[in-house]
């Protein structure tokens, strides 16, 4: 067994089997994919909004995450005072392969005179598959590694709170209240593992602020905080500049775990593409050649006004 797939294999079972590590996939360019996380950010845009993320974390690593997403949301209601959306979320790990399928809803208030708050819920399905023949395993006959999981369906139900001026925003959420358990005690009858692989439940806060440091650049820094049971804290902080509204450029830390760059390009009034190259400071950097992630946005828009201030969020 070559050193590579015996770590693949290790962090496969703590990730997926344990259920100790961290479920819900990370991204680098959270900032942009905020509505995936946080169901109250669905029609804050202002326009009907399509987003577009793949992410492959730590290339040329066996076994490692890949991670594909899809949103789009608009707001709706007389005075569009209402959102509504849908997420995607396709992710790979070693044997597992795990789809999320959500709708979201989001209601605002004003509660200044450029002040919003809103109200989200997220409500869905999730479809897990584990084949563990797609292991090395060493014992091949181990009762444990006997059944797969297939086409295991679970309801998903979170919800969020988001404020956003046009300079700043906060929003906490939980995309799944439901400890939801992947696999059926009864397939691990006469094993002493109980309550493995628990979708635990996760805590986000994010938050962003826009500096006009003059006419023709902006400076965004942004954080993200989340907390899972049994895990550490994971927190991220970024700082992106926007020149002539148009070219973005910035960097990203992951607290004891990546350093990233980005880049980003407003390609059209319609049209954002983003990237981000992540590098890992942990002992994994020697096995991988680190994370790379694309996003890209399209949006319709609903009001004239909107294409000459655009968001930086």
């Amino acid at each position: 067994m070559s050193k590579n797939l015996f770590i693949g294999i290790a962090i496969t079972l703590i990730s997926i089997i344990s259920g100790n590590a961290q479920q819900d996939p990370q991204y680098t360019q959270y900032m942009y994919n905020t509505q995936i996380i946080n169901p109250a950010y669905a029609g804050s845009r202002e326009a009907l909004s399509f987003g577009l993320l793949g992410r492959m974390q730590w290339v040329n690593f066996e076994g490692a995450p890949k991670t594909g997403t899809f949103t789009v949301n608009s707001p709706i209601g007389l005075y569009d005072n209402m959102g509504l959306g849908l997420s995607i979320v396709h992710d790979e790990i070693g044997p597992a392969t795990e789809t999320n399928v959500t709708a979201d809803y989001s209601y605002s208030i004003d509660v200044s005179m450029n002040g919003e708050l809103s109200f989200g819920l997220k409500a869905g399905l999730n479809l897990l598959d584990v084949d563990f023949s797609k292991l090395n395993i060493f014992n091949p006959n181990d009762p444990f590694f006997q059944n797969n999981v297939d086409r295991k369906l679970q309801p998903q139900i979170g919800g969020g709170m988001y404020f956003n001026t046009d300079r700043f925003y906060i929003g906490a959420s939980v995309p799944n209240f439901l400890n939801t358990k992947h696999f059926d005690e009864s397939s691990l009858e006469g094993t002493n593992e109980d309550g493995v692989a628990i979708e635990r439940l996760h805590y986000f806060l994010i938050a962003g602020y826009v500096f006009n440091l003059n006419q023709n650049l902006k400076l965004k820094p942004a954080t993200l905080f989340k907390a899972v049971s049994g895990s550490p804290l994971q927190w991220d902080l970024s700082a992106n500049f926007l020149f002539n509204e148009k070219f973005t450029v910035g960097a990203s830390y992951r607290w004891s775990a990546s350093v990233s760059a980005m880049l980003g390009f407003q390609v059209s009034d319609s049209i954002f593409l983003g990237m981000a190259y992540d590098y890992e400071s942990t002992e994994i950097e020697s096995f991988s050649d680190g994370s790379y992630e694309l996003f890209l946005r399209f949006e319709f828009f609903k009001k004239s006004d909107r294409i000459l201030t655009p968001r930086f969020f």
